[in-house]
């Protein structure tokens, strides 16, 4: 990335002369890294700033160009904000009909529910590829399948950002019809994303949410940022080449931390323990704690009670209520994110800060409580 921040800084859309074509240039390049990596064309790909926009054009571009009204959108309710807080604003706002299905308590769709959801006025699936709190991954080739039965007047939009590099997904083989993608999700740029919208017979129409000079077909102008761009094919290429074998490792790892806790952890216990995962995702309650107390106390170690996009929020995970979680498992839980750089030393320094913390803050209250009846 660094020779376009220091030293060619042409304008891709400007292909008049050699700076322009340089950047477009690497624009292509990293358009076909992308591609390759999730299984499609180079033209299939459209830059974004992230997946939270690569959602929205997905579903706000479809939704705006499907010629009905009140058209009818079947998801889940552990979808990312990105897409839950879309689709209740515009059903909230009477555009559209939403149906969101529930999953069972390891956090899987239940694919009769999703089956029975749909109707003829269905046009838009938005199922995730893997869940950013409890990293369950959902049955994707069954939900190919079921989505291949209404012959191609449903798309599946996949939110894939969490998934993509860390278990086999491919777009093409898999009909997924819109995929969206985060750089840095895979060690890339902040900043910076992609949606695949897959070429087909009609094709899809997506309404830009932007609009202006043109760039990426008209359905994302803007100048391109050419540096994220170029740091998100590169991330891609490492990751088609190193992804499997880190995805073991950090598997590996993340099996670690979990069988750590449970022994050193009294009644600990994880979330989705029996569903497929990605592999560098652990939720872990820890009963007779409260998680804000819990991580205020391991500020070394870096963890959240949630989603890491809203771990300010005060209110309990959306994603563990819709698998019936109580309010106060909920509240004692921790999603851990194990990563390329996460090594076995620290695992194990986890394990015992948090069994030392939360022993210190049970027997805390159990002092209050005592004081209290006394």
């Amino acid at each position: 990335m660094l020779p376009f921040y220091t030293e060619q800084f042409g304008n891709p859309a400007s292909r008049t002369h050699a700076y322009g074509l340089a950047a477009a240039e690497a624009v292509e390049k990293a358009r076909a890294q992308v591609a390759d990596f999730i299984g499609a064309r180079p033209r299939e790909i459209l830059f974004t700033s992230g997946a939270t926009e690569a959602n929205s054009l997905a579903i706000k571009g479809v939704l705006a160009l499907s010629g009905m009204p009140r058209p009818h959108v079947v998801t889940c309710g552990t979808e990312h904000r990105a897409v839950l807080d879309t689709l209740r604003r515009l059903r909230g706002s009477g555009d559209i009909e939403v149906t969101e299905v529930g999953v069972n308590a390891e956090g899987e769709v239940d694919l009769g529910k999703l089956r029975a959801a749909m109707t003829n006025r269905t046009i838009l699936l938005c199922l995730m590829a893997g869940n950013n709190e409890t990293g369950t991954v959902h049955d994707l080739e069954a939900v190919s399948a079921l989505v291949a039965e209404f012959e191609g007047r449903v798309l599946w939009h996949c939110d894939a950002a969490q998934a993509v590099g860390k278990i086999p997904l491919n777009a093409r083989s898999l009909g997924i019809d819109l995929l969206s993608i985060s750089a840095h999700k895979i060690y890339g740029p902040k900043g910076q994303g992609a949606l695949f919208v897959r070429r087909r017979r009609p094709p899809i129409r997506l309404l830009p949410l932007q609009e202006g000079g043109g760039q990426e077909r008209g359905l994302r102008s803007g100048t391109l940022n050419v540096p994220g761009i170029v740091g998100l094919g590169t991330a891609c290429a490492i990751m088609t080449e190193e992804g499997a074998a880190e995805a073991q490792r950090v598997g590996f790892l993340r099996d670690c931390l979990q069988s750590g806790l449970e022994c050193g952890v009294e009644e600990s216990r994880p979330h989705s323990a029996g569903a497929q995962r990605l592999p560098g995702c652990l939720n872990m309650t820890f009963p007779g704690t409260d998680g804000t107390e819990l991580m205020l106390a391991l500020r070394d170690i870096a963890l959240s009670a949630g989603s890491a996009c809203s771990s300010g929020d005060s209110s309990p995970s959306h994603v563990l209520a819709a698998m019936g979680v109580d309010d106060t498992t909920a509240f004692s839980s921790l999603r851990f994110g194990i990563g390329r750089f996460t090594t076995e030393e620290e695992i194990d320094r986890t394990i015992g800060r948090i069994s030392e913390e939360v022993g210190r803050l049970r027997l805390a209250t159990r002092t209050r409580d005592s004081r209290s009846i006394e």
